[in-house]
């Protein structure tokens, strides 16, 4: 299925997205094979610490969870 990984801010805000292609079924848990970002925004620029939202889609399968970014 075709794989994207949108990131936002708690206010909503757009912070991201990574289109990582055609990815089969399965699990992903290592991080050379799992959905990976780098804490940048789409500006290339690091984000701040913080609670941020993402959802990964995956062709019909969409999620949305919470993650804390702490520096």
């Amino acid at each position: 299925a075709d794989v994207t990984l949108t990131i936002y801010a708690v206010d909503g805000k757009l912070v991201r997205t990574l289109a990582l292609g055609q990815q089969p079924g399965g699990m992903y848990q290592s991080k050379s094979r799992a959905a990976y970002w780098d804490g940048r925004n789409e500006h290339n620029e690091p984000v701040a610490s913080g609670l941020y939202l993402y959802t990964l889609t995956a062709g019909d399968f969409t999620a949305t969870r919470k993650m804390l970014i702490i520096k």
